[in-house]
């Protein structure tokens, strides 16, 4: 079955682009023959525009409550007429890692980047990741571009814009966050705030998703890039649940603007980097378990350092407190079964795992592992020593955040049907999340 989109008429485009100016008819962009390999995968050059995007913060049940109330008519086409899943993220299920894992096509362990913060054991030093000095391979989008395929990077937060555009040639990157320093020589475009024709937006602002959004749009429109990645923010699903006033309108919000690149004869896939859940107590106050507490309690003042991997620039509205955290023993190494066993009989607690256990289990490089990794709940969070966190700013919201294996899954969703292959691909079983550019660019045909 051809989709839709596919048989978009010049006058049906002409009505849909309004008083834009020229028809965008897009032309094939490449022979299907022409290919790009990276990281152990073959993709095909976008023969039309092709857009993956990733909503932070995605968790199924903002996609199943938007359909529900019918908030969601475009993402609601995908699902009847492209194709609609849920897919595994990488553990943990953080920012960092898992738009990296899509970005690339890899998992943790290729790629190097396991969370959105670490403790440099050579230094003692608890590194924020803002670079892509961790990077241990190359990007679809740095692979396409040095290809000679036109591609642009968008994201929110401007701590994914350096790995995001990691060995582009001729590229666009830039964030909303700080699209006002954007310039020729370090985005590759002039004048970003007056092409998506609005100020930069603040970084708690939800607009700071949809200028990311426009901005695609507007991308795609003038023919700037044909392969393009936009990453959106969770500041709202972090303060909101799905039924919720502020959470319905950013999702149709998002909704419509992703109905948007459709329109403008884009191939576009849906994904998220993690799932988000409530994590606070009956009286609203967040249910945490201050592991590093607990533990110098019990084995001596210092005996441990928990280190929280969601930590990052935007830290205000989960104050650093999400499902998955790694633990350093300080002397004594023969505690560590100690500790562990009393790891586990903590209230909330749902894994406890050796570092070499963890690396193996999920797939993430062995050298950025503790001595043991703490995963909790749904329901839970972990920090570190309760002093180090400041919960002030959560506003008298219920905490909601992320982390652990239940934020693992997210939607997959494509606005055009699969060919037979991938549609037979897909019945057989796990959909990862990073597969996504393997899906539009193989799995769709033009």
């Amino acid at each position: 079955m051809i989709s839709r989109y596919n048989r978009l008429s010049l006058l049906t485009r002409r009505a849909l682009l309004g008083g834009m100016g020229a028809v965008l008819t897009h032309p094939a962009i490449a022979a299907p023959q022409d290919t790009v390999s990276v990281n152990g995968r073959t993709y095909r050059k976008p023969r039309r525009p092709t857009i993956v995007i990733c909503v932070d913060g995605f968790d199924p049940a903002y996609l199943e409550h938007g359909l529900k109330a019918g908030l969601l008519p475009n993402l609601a086409k995908f699902s009847a007429q492209g194709f609609a899943a849920t897919a595994r993220g990488v553990m943990p299920s953080f920012t960092n890692p898992n738009n990296t894992a899509i970005l690339t096509g890899t998992i943790p362990a290729v790629n190097g980047i396991s969370g959105n913060y670490y403790l440099d054991t050579r230094t003692g030093r608890e590194v924020m990741m803002t670079d892509a000095r961790m990077l241990r391979c190359d990007t679809i989008l740095g692979a396409m571009s040095q290809a000679g395929v036109r591609v642009a990077g968008v994201t929110a937060k401007d701590k994914l814009r350096e790995i995001m555009g990691y060995r582009l040639k001729n590229g666009i990157v830039f964030s909303s966050q700080k699209a006002k320093e954007a310039t020729r020589a370090n985005a590759g475009i002039d004048n970003v705030e007056a092409f998506v024709g609005r100020k930069t937006p603040d970084q708690y602002d939800p607009d700071l998703s949809y200028f990311v959004l426009d901005a695609g749009a507007k991308l795609v429109q003038t023919r700037a890039a044909d392969l393009l990645y936009l990453s959106l923010s969770d500041v709202v699903q972090h303060t909101h649940a799905p039924d919720e006033p502020e959470a319905e309108l950013f999702m149709s919000q998002i909704d419509r603007r992703i109905g948007r690149l459709v329109q403008l004869g884009a191939v576009v896939g849906v994904t998220g980097d993690h799932g988000m859940n409530d994590k606070a107590k009956a009286d609203g106050s967040p249910n945490v378990v201050w592991l590093e507490d607990v533990l110098n309690a019990q084995f001596g003042p210092g005996a441990v350092r928990v280190i929280c991997p969601i930590a990052d620039p935007f830290v205000r509205h989960h104050g650093a407190l999400g499902s998955f955290v790694r633990v350093y023993i300080k002397g004594d190494k023969s505690r560590l079964g100690a500790m562990m066993e009393k790891t586990r009989t903590l209230p909330g607690i749902e894994l406890v795992l050796t570092g070499a256990q963890t690396a193996k289990r999920f797939e993430t490089p062995a050298e950025y592992e503790g001595d043991f990794a703490v995963i909790s709940s749904r329901g839970t969070v972990i920090g570190s020593a309760a002093a180090l966190h400041d919960l002030s700013a959560l506003k008298g919201h219920r905490l909601r955040s992320h982390g652990g294996l239940t934020e693992q899954y997210v939607p997959f969703l494509i606005s055009a049907p699969l060919n037979a292959a991938y549609r037979a691909r897909a019945q057989r079983g796990d959909i990862r999340s990073f597969d996504m550019y393997d899906y539009v660019l193989n799995g769709v045909d033009a």
